[in-house]
């Protein structure tokens, strides 16, 4: 535990303090029988988030993930094609000729990383394409986690494999076929594909792949079924957006739409933010403004740790490790 005791004695104060407060606060709703749901927004996956995020699936301390499409496909990306990626220390320095210059070596840039154009989206893209093809043509329909669950445990992509498997969220994800809302997924490199091949053709019915509506039915349904009063879930929001915003109106939609009052709020409740607290964005918007719109109670544990998530999340989730 030489992370945990380093942060418990050093981390005492602020968005520290936050930072603590809010690892104990996870720990304490699992141990009271909870479940919790973490939410991935921006491009967590290329941040190699899923060296932690994998180990906490492993360890059932997650147990439903909503996520963009970007990091549904990017943590297989970094599976495939890791050694391919490029590392730009100096980005803040490029110039538009040299953004030009990775463009022309398909070397598409976020932040600091570069992801491999044909390594990494077209290397998937050819084996995602029969599943594709293969649902249409049976006229079934899945929804994108699904088609990537059944790619990983099919073993197409075991030869490509760059990094240990055991760092890879999505397999281990789809190892405990882990419950997933991915909300706009068709914003996203596959996304764009995907509509690409409906345009040429090659897929014949564009509801092969379930839609965002539909995923919000599969999220009432698994909440319902999920939250009691003796075992509430937990929302730990990494960023903001919809990642965030979707999953956490299931609740609302439940009590005002459909009548089932029965069902509680969420049980706990953490945002890891750099978003400023003001001018009406979501991300940038306290936990409490979350009670009137039906979200959490007054008595909800509300955390918000205003920082990096790249640099708070691995250490909040070494605490709940007990690392």
């Amino acid at each position: 535990m030489q992370v945990s005791n380093f942060l418990r004695h050093h981390y005492r104060h602020f968005n520290a303090a936050a930072l603590i407060d809010a690892a104990d606060g996870y720990n304490k709703h699992l141990a009271e029988g909870g479940k919790m749901m973490i939410t991935l927004a921006g491009a967590m996956s290329t941040a190699e988030m899923g060296i932690q995020l994998a180990e906490l699936i492993r360890q059932d301390k997650v147990q439903i993930i909503s996520c963009t499409g970007a990091n549904l496909e990017e943590d297989i990306f970094n599976l495939v094609a890791h050694d391919f990626y490029e590392r730009v220390p100096n980005y803040r320095d490029l110039t538009p000729a040299d953004e030009q210059a990775l463009l022309e070596r398909h070397m598409n840039r976020v932040t600091d990383t570069c992801i491999p154009e044909e390594e990494a989206m077209r290397r998937l893209e050819h084996v995602v394409l029969k599943f594709w093809e293969k649902a249409d043509s049976e006229g079934k329909a899945y929804f994108p986690h699904e088609f990537f669950y059944q790619i990983l445990l099919s073993g197409e992509l075991e030869q490509y494999y760059q990094i240990d498997p055991k760092d890879s969220w999505m397999l281990a994800a789809a190892e405990k076929n882990l419950p997933i809302i991915c909300p706009g997924w068709e914003d996203s490199t596959l996304g764009n594909i995907y509509a690409g091949h409906v345009i040429t053709g090659d897929i014949k019915n564009v509801h092969t792949m379930r839609t965002g509506i539909q995923y919000m039915i599969y999220l009432a349904d698994w909440y319902t079924q999920q939250a009691t009063n003796e075992s509430k879930v937990g929302f730990f929001q990494i960023g903001g957006g919809i990642a965030g915003d979707f999953p956490i109106c299931v609740v609302p939609m439940l009590h005002q739409d459909l009548g089932r009052t029965s069902v509680p709020l969420w049980g706990y409740f953490c945002q890891i933010s750099d978003s400023t607290t003001s001018y009406g964005s979501y991300s940038g918007a306290v936990p409490n403004e979350k009670i009137t719109w039906g979200k959490l109670g007054q008595d909800t544990p509300k955390f918000i740790i205003e920082s990096d998530a790249t640099i708070v999340a691995p250490l909040v989730f070494a605490i709940v490790l007990g690392q």
